[in-house]
């Protein structure tokens, strides 16, 4: 290797490592820097790239692309302000720059409907998460990038505060070696890791579900090595983003968001949540959580009736593919769903008593202010109407985790911090880093795996060449 020559390895074939290898080996060639880029990833192929490969990756951004002018102070809203500013200010400035980027590539846009409720601007890939891999994939390939799967990572190689490779199972099961000049780590939090999960999350965590087949792999090994040589972490530990899903769904985030407008009761036939606390996205990560930490088996049922057809466009907020449970009468769709008939008959009753006295118009949009105060039950705070109009409808829901928010403390820069400051030849983006508190910023976790992706394969460059 003569003195010019360098080689970055990037931990994970999701959006946000595929980003920092094509980058970093853009930015080398515009510099006349020769550089090696090796991306690697613990699933095989077919599987590789974490929840990006599954995910519809809502993109919080206007029809033109630009940001909206509250996106920042909303973000350090919903996190209590414990977000860091300039981490997000820097997304924010970037957001745009790097969907140009992605076109000039070849993936494509669209401004989806945001299911029924009206929520903040978005914009979305066509294909879906699919879509930007196998355009990143294509051009990675193409500039010469090779790929490793099946690889394990177990422990960074850092003599001297200086990370200059990594040791990890090969998918022989033996233990490989891979030297580097820097390494990115970009291979999502901990969701995929039980023992991490019960650690961090709490007990109950330790069998959530998981959003797709990829988070499996998303298993906090590169927080782990890491930690292991000194990187400190940020972000809420303690907490993570999960959606109320389908069970029965054989798809990836089989999400059922019509809950606002039905009673969900538990195995009892009970009502224990306000299902009309607000939007569907104020409100879905607390929901799922609530199934998987406070009801003791861990599932529900969404009841509805018949007018749930009525609303225009019900269909957007059902992702599974699977019918609802149908039944002629409420004793009927208790025996189907194997609950008491007696308790859930007595439960929607009470319900529907409450009802009577609602006169203002059903808007399933907004709030629409139509709140009740059942017997015995939690109130309602919106979108109560009688359910009365068979067939009576109803679909289990668990809850499902999509992604943690612990994870590795950076600057703006990407580069890993210790406490001494930057660990040098150490990066990371995406999930793998610690930057949402409380509850998930709508629709950004994958804007920023794919601006701080990008900006870690370009710093990597840049500090090769200073």
């Amino acid at each position: 290797m003569t003195r010019d020559e360098r080689r970055l390895l990037v931990i994970g074939q999701g959006a946000s490592g595929l980003c920092a290898a094509v980058a970093a080996m853009t930015s080398a060639q515009n510099a006349g820097l020769h550089l090696s880029v090796t991306l690697l990833d613990a699933a095989p192929k077919t599987q590789s790239g974490g929840n990006s490969r599954w995910s519809p990756s809502n993109i919080r951004l206007e029809a033109d692309y630009s940001v909206a002018p509250d996106f920042v102070e909303d973000i350090l809203a919903s996190s209590d302000g414990l977000a860091d500013r300039s981490y997000f200010q820097k997304l924010a400035d970037h957001s745009s720059s790097m969907i140009q980027w992605l076109i000039d590539m070849g993936v494509i846009f669209q401004n989806p409907p945001y299911y029924l409720a009206k929520g903040p601007s978005r914009i979305q890939p066509v294909g879906g998460g699919q879509a930007i891999l196998d355009v990143l994939t294509a051009h990675a390939k193409n500039l010469g990038i090779q790929f490793i799967n099946e690889f394990k990572l177990t422990q960074l190689i850092s003599p001297e505060k200086q990370v200059i490779g990594v040791i990890g199972l090969n998918s022989l099961g033996e233990n490989q070696t891979l030297f580097a000049d820097s390494v990115i780590l970009a291979c999502g939090g901990f969701e995929g890791n039980s023992e991490m999960r019960k650690t961090h999350l709490g007990a109950p965590a330790e069998n959530f579900n998981l959003i797709s087949p990829g988070t499996i792999f998303n298993d906090g090994a590169g927080i782990q090595a890491a930690i292991a040589i000194g990187a400190q972490v940020s972000g809420d530990w303690a907490a993570g983003h999960s959606e109320p899903i389908d069970p029965r769904s054989q798809g990836s985030a089989p999400v059922v968001l019509v809950y606002p407008y039905g009673l969900v009761v538990n195995s009892q036939g009970q009502r224990f949540w306000d299902e009309g606390a607000g939007l569907m996205h104020d409100t879905w990560e607390k929901f799922a959580n609530h199934i998987q930490h406070q009801v003791s088996e861990k599932k529900v049922f969404l009841i509805l009736d018949s007018k749930l057809t009525d609303i225009p466009n019900y269909a957007r907020a059902i992702r599974s593919e699977v019918p609802p449970i149908s039944a002629s009468s409420l004793e009927q769709l208790a025996q189907k769903l194997g609950i008491s008939s007696e308790a859930l008959i007595s439960t929607v009753s009470k319900f529907n008593a409450a009802c009577l006295e609602i006169h203002s118009e059903f808007n399933p949009s907004s709030k629409d202010g139509r709140a009740c105060f059942p017997e015995g039950q939690p109130p309602k705070s919106n979108w109560s109407r009688i359910l009365d109009k068979a067939p009576f409808l109803a679909w289990p829901l668990v809850g499902a985790l999509v992604y943690t928010f612990g994870g590795l403390r950076t600057n703006e820069n990407t580069q890993v911090l210790s406490e001494q400051g930057p660990i040098k030849g150490l990066y990371a983006a995406g999930e793998t880093t610690g930057n949402f508190y409380k509850i998930a910023p709508n629709s950004v976790s994958m804007l920023r795996a794919l601006v701080f992706g990008k900006i870690s394969g370009e710093q990597a460059v840049a500090d090769f060449l200073s």
